[in-house]
């Protein structure tokens, strides 16, 4: 059977909090990201077009490193689930290792097949943007560091010792984009794991923090717990509790939610959808107005850390 695959011209209009806090960074990056790229993988697409989807697969040391990290965990826990055999940490160590250095080589030596194959060929902002073959001596030892401390901290993990205790643990099946549907759009939700603790009936969404603490960590678990809730009907509150594990000091904390975070996140959500619209031309077809009508950022450390320098600052 022979599937075709509809292009569209315009991407369709979803949200997520990740999405919206492009849009607060700066509208010009959420043009790029999300309509400008929009195609972009096609062979038929535009050099724009093509361009901004390069870019917008670009990553940075320690967007790659989180990655990677979260992959190995994943597949770590499928493997206990499955009563397979489990990497020791220095083996898991030794992968994140593998997956950096294959990473930093496609960056310096392969980057005519990322320019082809954005979607499958690392590229790292610090190779692309220095012009050099060399990373900041300063993060690669901030990475090293962190590799050291974080596997450790999975292997000890609360979450983990449940995981290798999963007789009293029902574990749901992760797919890889959730989505809660709305009258106007997909909210998505990418959530780690989540289970059932089964002696104490409830519910635990957790999510690993291969960084720093954030003060929006709060509002992204209340979007999970309002998607659980609307997945499995679940009535109170007080039967779920959200875990961030903070894997690079190795604590965890648990949240007990009220209505009053869903509240505040269903608000998040409309405003931001308000603003959003503000950005089309066509609101049925999700047409976007000109690029030029999306305001750059005036300030130049956000700038530096950006994928689209090359589009917003093209070399004279």
């Amino acid at each position: 059977m022979l599937l075709m695959f509809e292009v569209k011209p315009y991407p369709e209009l979803s949200w997520s909090l990740s999405r919206h806090k492009t849009m607060l960074t700066c509208s010009r990056k959420y043009a790029y990201d999300y309509y400008v790229s929009h195609n972009g993988w096609l062979r038929s697409a535009d050099t724009l077009a093509k361009q901004a989807y390069r870019l917008k697969k670009m990553t940075n040391l320690e967007m790659h490193f989180g990655s990677v990290v979260h992959d190995l965990i994943y597949q770590t826990i499928q493997r206990v689930l499955k009563n397979e055999s489990v990497m020791t940490e220095q083996e898991f160590t030794d992968e994140v290792r593998h997956h950096l250095n294959r990473g930093f080589i496609e960056s310096t030596k392969k980057e005519h097949l990322w320019m082809n194959r954005p979607k499958h060929y690392t590229m790292l902002h610090e190779i692309y943007y220095s012009q050099t073959d060399t990373l900041p001596e300063a993060k690669v030892r901030k990475i090293t560091d962190r590799l050291q401390k974080t596997v450790g901290n999975f292997y000890s993990s609360k979450t983990f010792n449940d995981v290798r205790n999963k007789e009293q643990m029902k574990f749901m099946e992760s797919e890889t984009f959730r989505f809660l549907k709305t009258d106007e759009a997909k909210v998505f939700i990418v959530m780690d794991l989540v289970y059932k603790d089964l002696d104490n009936d409830q519910w635990i969404i957790v999510d690993w923090k291969t960084g720093k603490s954030s003060d929006e960590d709060r509002n992204q678990l209340a979007l999970y717990a309002l998607y659980l809730q609307h997945k499995h009907g679940i009535e109170s509150l007080d039967d779920i509790i959200i875990r961030n594990e903070y894997l690079v000091d190795g604590t965890h904390v648990e949240h007990q939610l009220i209505d009053q975070d869903l509240i505040n996140v269903q608000h998040l959500y409309q405003i931001s959808m308000e603003q959003m619209k503000l950005y089309l031309e066509d609101t049925e077809k999700n047409k976007p107005l000109p690029v030029e009508q999306f305001p750059m950022q005036d300030d130049p450390r956000v700038c530096a850390r950006c994928n689209y320098q090359e589009l917003c600052f093209p070399p004279s």
